[in-house]
């Protein structure tokens, strides 16, 4: 019988919170490492390597502590690897937040180190800089007068001026339609707002790290995967209950999802939107320091257990790198 009385604990609707990480394709690993920490200023975090190709590094960048909604992570293929193209059913642009009085200090950065950029140009009343990194990824800083997230000193960029994290990725369509359906109805994103071609959604608390633009262009070809594109995007679930739960929903509506997958950092599952984007659901813990210290985070190749009996082979394998030599450790940051 109903009594009328609303439940303690009612069932939430499953939501994702925004970006967890993004994951691309890169050719040279001491190219990717030299850019990325050294120009962009990210903190190297994680050197490890690829779960189902253990001879291949799986890099990852992001704030100090690696949080999610700052990941980016890549598979470093080498130089010899083919080229990816670039097209529909792909995420073509990884968006970074930076505060709007950063702006001026990036463009002289970038005039500085020869990175050819464009802009600043308008988008939704913020400003963006476009440019690519060394393998062809199409990059943005956009300012943000809404982003709150911590930030941190690394490299030789003040902290004031630092990359907070992502702000949003641009996925390419041929049509909108069915991925706003599965991305409002399924996974939680509002609409935000338009311009021509361009659709914005927003998930979680909105704002920075939540963001997602999709660009429809029926005109542009397929892309394809390899050096120089990005695998996928991982959005945030709170917990494995809620990555649970949103993987049930998902089979329900017809979507063939992977199950859980233990990648040590997080819980994931994969499965493909109907652009023929992959998607992955990645759980915010248990995090980066599960296997290193904050002092110690992407010092030393870490190997998930079920790999260390095969480590002599395994770096016997990997390319030599080394952490640019003007990036800061947490130890000589000063406060």
């Amino acid at each position: 019988m109903n009594s009328g009385k609303t439940p303690k604990n009612p069932v939430m609707k499953p939501e994702v919170r925004g970006i967890h990480h993004v994951t691309a394709i890169a050719g040279d690993p001491q190219q990717n490492m030299d850019f990325y920490s050294g120009v962009l200023g990210l903190k190297f975090i994680k050197k490890t390597v690829n779960f189902d190709d253990p001879h291949t590094y799986h890099f990852y960048f992001g704030n100090e502590i690696g949080n999610p909604g700052t990941i980016l992570t890549f598979f470093p293929w080498t130089n010899e690897a083919s080229k990816g193209k670039k097209g529909v059913g792909q995420l073509t642009t990884i968006s970074f937040s930076i505060p709007s009085s950063a702006l001026d200090f990036w463009i002289e950065r970038f005039n500085k180190l020869n990175i050819k950029f464009s802009g600043p140009e308008k988008r939704f009343n913020d400003s963006v800089i476009s440019f690519e990194d060394p393998d062809g990824i199409e990059l943005e800083l956009i300012t943000s007068s809404r982003d709150n997230r911590h930030q941190f000193e690394n490299s030789d960029i003040p902290k004031n001026f630092s990359i907070r994290g992502f702000h949003s990725i641009t996925l390419s369509e041929e049509r909108s339609n069915r991925t706003l359906e599965l991305m409002t109805s399924i996974l939680g994103f509002r609409k935000v707002s338009e311009e021509d071609n361009r659709f914005r959604i927003e998930s979680g608390s909105g704002g920075p790290g939540t963001f997602v633009d999709i660009l429809v262009n029926p005109n542009l070809m397929p892309g394809g995967m390899g050096v120089g594109v990005v695998h996928h995007v991982a959005w945030r679930a709170k917990d494995d209950e809620i990555q649970v739960a949103l993987q049930a929903r998902l089979i329900d509506e017809g979507y063939n999802v992977t199950p859980v997958i233990d990648r040590n950092y997080f819980h994931s599952i994969y499965f493909k939107e109907p652009g023929n984007i992959l998607f992955e659901i990645a759980t915010d813990p248990p995090g980066f320091m599960t296997d290193e210290s904050k002092e110690n985070l992407g010092t030393s190749l870490k190997l998930p257990p079920w790999l260390e009996n095969r480590r002599e082979e395994i770096e016997k394998s990997l390319p030599k790198v080394s952490l640019p030599v003007h990036t800061k450790t947490d130890s000589n940051i000063k406060e």
